[in-house]
């Protein structure tokens, strides 16, 4: 072997060591993570717990019943997702107009509570594809004398601090010709609605009607409505590996028919829109 073939030949084997000496300072001494593993998925699995963010008043998603525990139709396919990942669903409350924080912080793993899809939302989260689709509509008591949205002028319109329905009252011809009031909760809003505070309540479809059909007064939805959206699952920008995994559960729940069990129960039919 001549002098110029050996030194090449020292210079590659001495660029493998280095090479496996880096990989394994990086790794701790273990494998390195596969390209398409972000180990979000691993992390989950890892901590047996998927801590869940909601605002804990938005029945019939998800919201505190009368006995203190917090149910919902997202609770229930949320708590469905964890027993076939093998871990324990933690329902944490957080504040709705700071959503985004608690989930880039870590103090939350997903927001799952009926979570319109917009474009500022996809653009800051991994989201999952749509499995619920709701109107933005108003409700007022039985005893108002407003026949459409165009009746609302003067009027004190309430919604939720923080939702689409706020920005959609915002961009609207509407939104010059009334009262605005927001408030953090969904259930406050239809309580001040009850006491006559509020003249009409913009909020999802999903809870208006929810809210409507478990009433013991009278309430109406206006005719009109500030537009459809889709519901869907937020999950930090770079855990695509743990929302394409919950994604695959949901699909595989709605194929085997648990997922139409559970909008039945809530809905009484199933509305999903899973594919």
């Amino acid at each position: 072997m001549n002098r110029s073939r050996l030194k090449r030949l020292l210079a590659g084997l001495t660029a493998v060591i280095v090479m496996l000496a880096a990989a394994g300072c990086g790794t701790g001494g273990k494998p390195p993570l596969p390209p398409e593993s972000d180990g979000s998925l691993q992390k989950i699995l890892d901590a047996k717990q998927l801590i869940l963010g909601l605002d804990a008043s938005f029945p019939p998603m998800g919201f505190t019943d009368e006995t203190g525990e917090i149910v919902g139709f997202d609770i229930d396919v949320a708590q469905e997702v964890c027993n076939r990942l093998g871990v324990e669903l933690v329902k944490w409350p957080i504040n709705w107009d700071t959503k985004e924080y608690a989930l880039n912080n870590g103090t939350i793993d997903c927001i799952w509570n009926g979570m319109s899809v917009t474009p500022g939302r996809a653009a800051e989260m991994c989201l999952s594809e749509p499995y619920m689709r709701n109107e933005l509509i108003f409700v007022v008591s039985g005893r108002s004398d407003a026949k459409g949205v165009r009746d609302l002028a003067g009027k004190r319109v309430g919604m939720q601090s923080g939702s689409t329905a706020q920005e959609a009252l915002e961009a609207s011809d509407l939104y010059k010709d009334v009262t605005v009031v927001t408030l953090d909760e969904n259930i406050t809003l239809l309580q001040c609605l009850k006491e006559g505070t509020l003249d009409a309540v913009l909020l999802d479809s999903v809870v208006a009607y929810y809210f409507i059909s478990t009433s013991k007064e009278s309430f109406f939805v206006l005719p009109d409505s500030l537009g459809e959206e889709d519901l869907a699952i937020g999950f930090r920008k770079d855990d695509r590996e743990l929302r394409n995994r919950v994604q695959e559960i949901i699909s595989g729940m709605k194929a085997d028919g648990t997922l139409g069990e559970i909008s039945k129960k809530w809905f009484g039919s199933d509305i999903t829109i899973v594919r």
